[in-house]
């Protein structure tokens, strides 16, 4: 697959070099694609000299700064609706797929030992079921040690879009936890201690033992946490990883709409809490030569990134999404209404 720019033209000659003194660009957002985000920057930086600063502040905080237009771009777990894009001026598109994940921190419990149902983790984050040993967790998990200790839950503390996945999952997995906390960036939660960011729910959760919390699958293979399974539409108890994140993105239809939420998806394979992760950019721009190093970064990744993103079990568009994104950047244009870029005939 071929760079987008190395395929277009700069709408206006005059942007040239404007592009050239800002090549530094800054985003704000989710803290779920936060490690990939990272690691891309920093190979983009060697590459082309060009920074890109990110700010792993939540998705609410994203979508407020992009909104305020303190930042080049947003970024947000939860997508928006074209409904909700179109009266901000914006529009979204997405980067990479990931899982969210529990993880827990019990003595002699490893990683894809412990077996969960969405209808208990539900219970579990409702301050029903309070105990390790409870029934309703040693029945999915027969000859499995389980102390009798208080479950301590971990959730965010912030606006999330991790915390939009997990609570959209729970809310299809249980009609009590739909009716009483639903689902969003930020809930009324029951029960749980709240830590900022998946940096904060991981160092919460590795501290406080007999814990729980949720988190972006790179967090908890980063800093080695026990995942546990959890059973999927089809009935199958499966772990997360790539793959799975991969089978439960495969019904998308990206053709109709960027807005897709991808938890809970048919298939034997799919991990239950899968979601994209999303850009936001205004469709008219004040800064046209920051929009367009922006982009510039995003295609770059594109065509540069897959490695990195698997690296850390992240699941890379089909070049057909990607396609569909190029065409899309079309439509972000200047005060005049050019745009910012455009493909090449």
């Amino acid at each position: 697959m071929k760079s987008l720019f190395a395929r277009v033209a700069l709408a206006a000659a005059v942007l040239a070099p404007a592009l050239a003194a800002a090549q530094d660009v800054t985003g704000a957002g989710a803290t779920f694609p936060a490690p990939v985000y990272a690691k891309w920057a920093d190979a983009y930086h060697k590459a082309t000299g060009a920074r890109v600063n990110y700010q792993s502040v939540g998705s609410g905080a994203g979508i407020n700064q992009i909104k305020a237009k303190t930042v080049d771009f947003g970024a947000s777990d939860m997508p928006l609706t074209d409904e909700m894009l179109a009266k901000d001026g914006l529009m979204q598109f997405p980067t990479v797929i990931g899982g969210v994940v529990p993880v827990v921190n019990v003595a002699g419990i490893a990683p894809g030992q412990l077996k969960l149902t969405g209808a208990v983790l539900a219970d579990i984050f409702l301050g029903k079921v309070t105990k390790w040993n409870d029934p309703a967790i040693t029945g999915l998990n027969p000859g499995l040690a389980l102390p009798d200790a208080a479950i301590a839950a971990v959730r965010r503390a912030d606006g999330s879009g991790t915390t939009f996945i997990f609570t959209n999952y729970l809310s299809k997995a249980s009609a009590e936890w739909k009716t009483k906390v639903g689902e969003g960036t930020a809930v009324n939660w029951p029960t749980g201690a709240g830590g900022k960011g998946n940096e904060g729910v991981s160092a919460f959760v590795q501290r406080l033992p007999n814990s729980i919390g949720y988190v972006e699958y790179a967090y908890a293979k980063q800093n080695k946490m026990a995942t546990v399974m959890l059973r999927n539409q089809a009935g199958a108890f499966v772990a997360p990883d790539d793959a799975n994140f991969k089978a439960a993105a495969t019904g998308a239809d990206w053709s109709k709409s960027f807005y897709q939420i991808l938890t809970d998806q048919p298939g034997k394979d799919a991990w239950p809490i899968t979601g994209a992760t999303f850009i936001l950019m205004h469709k008219v721009q004040d800064k046209p030569a920051q929009a367009a190093a922006a982009l510039k970064f995003f295609d770059w990744a594109y065509v540069n990134g897959n490695q990195m993103a698997a690296e850390l079990e992240y699941v890379t568009l089909p070049d057909s999404v990607k396609a569909l994104v190029h065409k899309l950047w079309g439509e972000i244009k200047d005060g005049s209404g050019k745009p910012v870029v455009v493909a090449a005939k």
